[in-house]
């Protein structure tokens, strides 16, 4: 991938890097659901090693209780070759090895071959799970206010 520097010469991007470093867990998987990139912010995120999660099923990250919803829509997915998120930023929970509970936000977008089938999914993933937690407790705060003035 080229991009042109600000000067006017030309900077080459290396993308590989780029996903390396990237602060954001950067997760891609085959159309089976099975994880074939896993970058060290996703290592940091939800605990698993590349190596621990490298060709494992993304059930690793989805609570149980979300599976089901999950597979329906990634089967659909890759059978139409189409997703109705790929520009919405997803809001849900996720699982870490310990087994504690995280809240993420992700966007996802469609990988595909040289002949247009999708070859696999990619999500950008951000923990948000202290802004969700800041934002539960203000909201309980609020109603106790409320009822507090009422």
């Amino acid at each position: 991938m080229e991009q042109t520097a600000a000067a006017g010469s030309p900077a080459v991007v290396d993308c590989g890097q780029l996903v390396a470093v990237i602060g954001d867990a950067v997760i891609v998987s085959d159309p089976a659901g099975a994880i074939i990139l896993w970058n060290a912010a996703a290592e940091r995120m939800f605990g698993f090693t590349a190596d621990e999660a490298m060709g494992k099923s993304l059930d690793i990250i989805i609570p149980e209780r979300q599976r089901q919803r999950h597979w329906d829509g990634y089967e659909k997915t890759m059978a139409t070759g189409e997703t109705r998120y790929g520009h919405d930023l997803l809001r849900v929970p996720a699982v870490h090895k310990d087994g504690h509970s995280l809240s993420i936000a992700f966007t996802v977008a469609l990988l595909r071959g040289t002949d247009g089938g999708v070859t696999g999914i990619v999500a950008v993933v951000r923990d948000e799970t202290a802004r969700w937690t800041e934002e539960r407790k203000l909201r309980r705060r609020l109603t106790e206010l409320e009822a507090a003035a009422g």
